[in-house]
Formats: C-alpha cells, sequence, structure tokens
C-alpha cells in the first residue's frame, strides 16, 4: 500500500474517533460509562471476529503464540477499558470537544514516560510538553473554582492512554494486530461487566443510547482501530502520530455541530496552544528516521 493511501486511512481513523467523543456525551445522558464501554467494545470484537478467526486457525496449534497473544490482549485491554472508562466520566463533565483536546496530551506524555526506558527527550518535546501545559491551565482552570472534576478525569485518561500506547509498541510486535485489536476488547468488555452490573442500567436506558454504542463499537473499536493497525504499517510514525492527533480538531467540531457545544475565549486559545504542542513533538526531526 501507498504511504498516501496508509496517510488517509489514519486521517479516517482521527476523523471517526473525533466524533466518538459526540457518542460517549449523548450516551452519558442514558447510561454509565461502565455499560457503555461494555457493550460497544463486545460489538468491536464481535466486528473483527470474521476478520481474526483465519489468523487465528492458522496458529491454533501453537501454544506460544496463544499464551503471548492472550497475555498481550489481556494487558492491551485492561489498560484501553481503564482509559476508556476514566474518558467516559470526563467527556460526561466537560463535553466532547474539551475531552478531545485535553485527551490529546498522551501524545506528549508517551516520550516521557519513555525516558524511564532509557530514551532521551528532544529539546522541541520540553518546548512543546511546556506549551501543552499553558494551554491546559487556559483550557482547565477556566474560572476561580479550580480544575473541574472532569477535566482531571480527562487528564488520567491521557495517561493511561499513554501506558496503552506503549504497551501495544512492546507487544504489538510479536503478536497479529487484529487478532490483538479483537482480544483486547474481549477483556476490555469482561472487565468493565462487574461495573456495568453495578450501574444496573435498564433495557429502556440501553436502547434509547443505541445509536451512539453501536458508533462506538462498529466503528469506534471494530474499524477505526482496524484502520490505524494496518495505517501504520506504510506511515512513518511521526506522520502516523500527526494524523491521529487530529482526533481532537474533528471532536471539537462534532461537539460544535452536533452537541452545540462552545468555548470561551480563554478555552479556545487553551485548546490552540494544546493542539500547537501536540503539531510541534511530532514534526520530523532534522534527523533521518529509522
Amino acid at each position: 500500500m501507498k504511504e498516501r493511501n496508509a496517510a488517509l486511512l489514519l486521517l479516517l481513523t482521527s476523523v471517526i474517533w473525533g466524533f466518538a467523543f459526540v457518542a460517549q456525551s449523548v450516551s452519558s445522558q442514558s447510561i454509565g460509562p461502565f455499560t457503555f464501554n461494555s457493550i460497544r467494545m463486545m460489538i468491536g470484537a464481535i466486528v473483527l471476529l470474521p476478520i481474526a478467526i483465519p489468523r487465528i486457525m492458522r496458529e491454533k496449534d501453537q501454544k506460544d503464540y496463544w499464551k503471548r497473544t492472550l497475555l498481550s490482549g489481556l494487558l492491551c485491554g485492561s489498560l484501553l477499558i481503564a482509559a476508556a472508562v476514566t474518558q467516559q466520566f470526563g467527556v460526561a463533565q466537560s463535553g466532547a470537544g474539551k475531552g478531545g483536546f485535553i485527551t490529546s496530551i498522551y501524545i506528549i506524555l508517551v516520550p516521557f514516560i519513555s525516558v524511564l526506558m532509557g530514551k532521551r527527550i528532544e529539546r522541541r518535546t520540553w518546548i512543546a510538553a511546556a506549551a501543552a501545559l499553558l494551554g491546559m491551565y487556559l483550557l482547565c482552570l477556566s474560572s476561580d473554582e479550580g480544575i473541574a472534576r472532569g477535566d482531571l478525569f480527562l487528564i488520567l485518561c491521557a495517561l493511561l492512554f499513554s501506558f496503552h500506547i506503549i504497551a501495544i509498541d512492546k507487544v504489538g510486535k510479536d503478536v497479529d494486530g487484529v487478532v490483538l485489536s479483537m482480544f483486547q476488547f474481549l477483556f476490555g468488555s469482561i472487565i468493565a461487566a462487574p461495573g456495568m452490573i453495578a450501574e444496573a442500567p435498564g433495557m429502556d436506558a440501553i436502547t434509547s443510547a443505541w445509536l451512539p454504542i453501536l458508533y462506538a463499537g462498529v466503528f469506534s473499536c471494530g474499524i477505526a482501530y482496524t484502520l490505524q493497525v494496518v495505517g501504520q504499517r506504510y506511515v512513518r510514525p511521526s506522520h502516523a502520530v500527526l494524523l491521529l492527533s487530529l482526533e481532537s480538531v474533528w471532536a471539537a467540531i462534532g461537539g460544535a455541530l452536533l452537541l452545540s457545544e462552545r468555548m470561551s475565549v480563554r478555552e479556545s486559545v487553551g485548546c490552540a496552544l494544546v493542539f500547537a504542542a501536540v503539531i510541534a513533538a511530532q514534526l520530523p526531526s532534522r534527523k533521518k528516521e529509522r
């Protein structure tokens, strides 16, 4: 596949993920975060099942393959559901547009977490982090009451997504990407199930949120994550993350068009700074990428 076509797949992924924030915001009016994410991840696993089964059958007698795949799926699924549920709490309180920009700081957090693994941080990453910190201040501390509870959930969500990305990077090279995605959704759904039972959603509540659940399950989980796996095989890492980071912009557009969300001038400036920081952190360095 040509890099240009793969880049278009990643751009489409960012659009799907961006508008998923709208689905999360709408569903929060009817059902809880555990219910929403448990159902949508099960849908995502089911959507990927027809693609995953032939790949699984090729390795059905390989015990090492199964052990490696299941452990990887459990690790990634645990981190993903923790991030998704936390994000749902945040979006429900802070809105889709704001949620998209705060969540996007995971792109800046990843390099800093990688320091613990012996990697160096470039000067521009430090500058981008400082700009993001200022943007977060304007975005989250928009009143004298201090940082809002929803924003705290979103910051924690960004941290959890950072660990999820690092985990995918470490274990994803040794297992099939589609199979890994299916198992992480399956395990994520199972892990969230006790929370869904505690929320005790009525069938009327679930059916009233069927459209956002279906969108998040089929498109955000099943399709978008698959497009990400395929697209990242042919696009340089810095370009891939740059394209995927546009989800924050699409979240703001979706929130404005579909939910009539509006941000203050201060919050808009904060969003602009966060987005500029994310872009700056991912621009290609002078050294050729390996």
